[in-house]
């Protein structure tokens, strides 16, 4: 693509910008593992897909490294789908329409994809670059990382051979992960009935947009605002205080996505419009002036819309708004091993009318320790219960247990020390990996986690450090150069 012509080095950014061109949603991944075993046979290279549509593309060692450790270089297909709610975009059919922007690219209103598309086009940059040295090299593509771990999941043993992986999915370039969090998710669905719209009443629809939004993982402890709680923060003490009732409600998307946006309509006696606006007015200046410096751009609108065919019964109303307040949202604790990583966190993600007689409330738990997981499941889940919803949590995936002893991270360490001449931070991520699944699968990896540096993952604010790509890639390059050989 020409947006990136001048961008070093030129064929990881050539090979990405091919991808942002491929629709690849999570659980619909076909046009882009059909690019890639195009790829393979376009430059001549071995490929195989499995059943759940991992695809694993390798590459000979180069001459005379024939018998160095096999490298697994790893990284996901799928990407995160959010867009502007101004912006008109089929995922499924459309490109992502990347820019540069001073320092950093980023998409037209929509994610870029950079997560873990930049991880894609620097393995099979080097599937391709014949100039590097290195051992052979497995190259293995997941599907469906972002909303389910599909593939990590389904991954059966002997499907790779490499006991050494670099997982390309991190987002801090100067950093070396080697353990993150496992994570479960909590769905509470209500049910109700259609009431009939009270007489003498008028119909008003609320939103809120305009937040950062983000990874409810990696960018959790950032305190940025949550679009369901504030909106519920509105229409819970409007119900007490101005008799409310509710018709619809939306808010956020994704389980793993911090909300960025939410609206709900409401219907309210014609005695109470005028009460309402001076209630709303002061609400809106009240989080503005909370939020003003995370949350700059927060945007609360109130406005008169038709009537609706009819409201949420009081029952209903009032035990959703209830368990939306009391439910909790963000950092649980901090990690007592690890000075300045959170250990255990939830995220309200998002609230959708469904089936015009459910409710749906999704809900996203991680902790580095087990039975902190579990805890803070069991926490969301009562206060569900308590509500009257029916709850029911996932099956959840596993931690990465990191190994400070590990061969990979001694040189990579070494390598970016000798590269940099400064020290890597290595530490876990809060942010769930598919390490933790691989390592159930091959109890024998030895792993790490590098990548670029991305920020406002999961989010239309979604940007790669242009800078950051080419250190790397050369440091992934090197530690390909240093890999030992086989005892």
């Amino acid at each position: 693509m020409d947006v990136f012509k001048k961008l070093e080095p030129r064929h990881v950014w050539d090979i990405f910008g091919q991808i942002t061109q491929v629709p690849r949603p999570s659980k619909k991944e076909e046009k882009i593992i059909a690019w890639l075993l195009d790829f393979a046979k376009k430059n001549k290279l071995s490929a195989k897909k499995d059943e759940a549509g991992n695809v694993l593309i390798t590459k000979p060692a180069t001459k005379g490294m024939e018998k160095v450790k096999t490298v697994v270089l790893q990284s996901h297909i799928d990407m995160v789908c959010e867009k502007n709610s101004d912006v008109k975009i089929d995922f499924e059919k459309d490109p992502i329409q990347p820019v540069i922007d001073g320092e950093w690219v980023k998409a037209k209103g929509t994610t870029l994809g950079a997560d873990d598309g930049i991880g894609m086009a620097a393995a099979l940059a080097l599937l391709i670059d014949n100039k590097i040295k290195h051992g052979p090299l497995e190259a293995l593509f997941t599907v469906d990382e972002e909303t389910g771990l599909t593939g990590a999941f389904a991954l059966k043993p002997g499907f790779i051979t490499g006991k050494t992986l670099i997982n390309l999915d991190s987002e801090d370039e100067g950093e070396i992960f080697i353990g993150c969090a496992g994570g479960k998710d909590t769905v509470a669905t209500f049910k109700y009935e259609t009431k009939k719209v009270p007489k003498q009443h008028v119909a008003y629809k609320i939103s809120i947009s305009g937040l950062k939004g983000g990874h409810s993982g990696d960018d959790i402890h950032r305190g940025l605002a949550n679009s369901n709680k504030l909106i519920n923060r509105f229409l819970w003490n409007a119900s007490w205080d101005l008799d409310i009732r509710l018709s619809h409600i939306d808010g956020g998307n994704l389980r793993n996505a911090i909300p960025r946006e939410a609206s709900a309509v409401f219907v309210l006696s014609t005695e109470n419009e005028k009460l309402l606006k001076k209630y709303f007015n002061f609400f809106a200046k009240e989080i503005k002036s909370e939020w003003a410096v995370t949350e700059p751009e927060l945007t609360a609108k109130l406005a008169k819309t038709e009537l609706p065919a009819g409201v949420i019964d009081k029952y209903t109303h009032f035990s959703l708004l209830n368990a939306l307040y009391a439910c909790p949202h963000g950092v649980i604790a901090m990690s007592q091993d690890m000075p300045g990583m959170v250990e255990t966190s939830t995220n309200l993600a998002s609230v959708k009318m469904a089936d015009k007689s459910k409710i749906v409330v999704t809900t996203s738990q991680r902790s580095s320790v087990e039975s902190a997981k579990n805890d803070i499941v069991s926490m969301v889940s009562s206060v569900f219960l308590l509500a009257g919803a029916k709850v029911k949590s996932g099956e959840g995936y596993p931690g990465w247990k990191p190994n400070v002893n590990s061969e990979l991270l001694k040189i990579s360490r070494e390598s970016y020390k000798r590269l940099f001449k400064k020290e890597p931070v290595v530490r876990a991520i809060h942010a769930g990996l598919e390490c933790g699944l691989f390592l159930e699968k091959y109890p024998e990896l030895d792993m790490i986690s590098i990548g670029p540096t991305l920020r406002g993952v999961h989010s239309p604010v979604e940007r790669i450090e242009i800078k950051t790509v080419q250190l790397f890639w050369d440091h992934l390059v090197d530690i390909l150069n240093h890999i030992p050989k086989e005892k």
